[in-house]
């Protein structure tokens, strides 16, 4: 349920732009069709799209039920003085139901992100020097994201992708995973397994599917050159969320210390994600990452990325 309701209220701007437009053409019906009273409806829906665009402002939410209200009475004919005290009853009762439906969406959309959150720090934890790299990576990805001006819903995607990317690593034995020297021929296929074992663990959640989630999970590895893993796809054939993670997976992964190594210098790892444009990285996402670190005044990668609410809260 909760899904097929995010879906509606995806995103609370609209809502609003659709209060001030409802409002709009009920004045207007109702001035072109003075002697027809059957438009209140045109009412009925403003205050809806009122209480779901300004559910988190709730002085916005009397005024203008207070200013719908006196529309209503003032330019549908035949109004008793009485009748509007009941239409303002009766429109703040709607748009309070209204808000408290957009609120309840995005407490259960909050919910399901600290979830998401805790459980990729329960993943991280089972290597001191990978802890926070899932938190990492979902960050810069949705910076490279912002950066390519695509939207803050996609952006909200590709942090959730970003959080689960290595979920599949839960999959995979101990001592692989934390060895310190480096891995044999199979081991390495074993490791390799990750992104599918992450898939089949999400592959179930219906809203993962549509949001694309699950795609950077299973795909983040691929190469833009068609080398990477598990499916060898190549340039566009790779989901957008999926390459703008593996730009940040690579950055995080290199400047961040490993068992089997210490951290790589900061401007080297740059250089190397600028030699892999087109090969092993989309260009137009290396080239926006890239970007983000121009004029900065400090070479320490902690400076690039602040942290990111992607739940509106406000």
């Amino acid at each position: 349920m909760v899904g097929n309701l995010d879906k509606w209220f995806v995103n609370y701007i609209f809502y609003r732009y659709g209060f001030f437009g409802f409002l709009s053409l009920s004045i207007i019906i109702c001035l072109v069709f003075p002697q027809n009273d059957n438009f209140f409806v045109f009412y009925n829906i403003t205050v809806i799209f009122l209480g779901i665009g300004f559910y988190n402002r709730p002085i916005f939410l009397v005024f203008f039920t207070g200013l719908v209200s006196f529309c209503r009475f003032y330019f549908v004919p035949r109004q008793e003085e009485s009748l509007f005290f009941i239409h303002l009853v009766s429109y703040l009762f709607i748009t309070f139901i209204s808000s408290a439906m957009m609120l309840y969406v995005q407490r259960v959309k909050k919910k399901s992100l600290d979830l998401t959150t805790s459980l990729a720090k329960a993943l991280d934890s089972r290597d001191a020097y990978t802890f926070d790299h899932s938190e990492n990576v979902a960050e810069y990805a949705v910076r490279i994201a912002e950066k390519m001006n695509l939207s803050k819903d996609l952006c909200n995607h590709i942090r959730t992708g970003g959080l689960l990317h290595d979920i599949g690593k839960i999959g995979i034995p101990e001592n692989i995973l934390t060895k310190h020297d480096k891995l044999t021929t199979d081991e390495y296929k074993i490791i390799k397994q990750h992104p599918k074992i992450g898939y089949e663990i999400l592959k179930h959640v219906d809203r993962f599917k549509q949001d694309g989630i699950l795609d950077i999970v299973l795909y983040h590895h691929e190469r833009y050159d068609g080398k990477g893993y598990p499916a060898g796809l190549k340039g566009s054939e790779i989901p957008l969320g999926a390459r703008i993670v593996a730009v940040a997976d690579t950055f995080d992964a290199m400047t961040s210390r490993r068992v089997y190594r210490e951290e790589l210098d900061l401007e080297h790892t740059l250089n190397v994600i600028r030699q892999n444009k087109g090969t092993q990285f989309d260009p137009d996402v290396a080239d926006a990452f890239l970007s983000l670190y121009k004029n900065q005044d400090s070479d320490s990668k902690s400076n690039l990325i602040p942290k990111i609410n992607p739940v509106e809260s406000k």
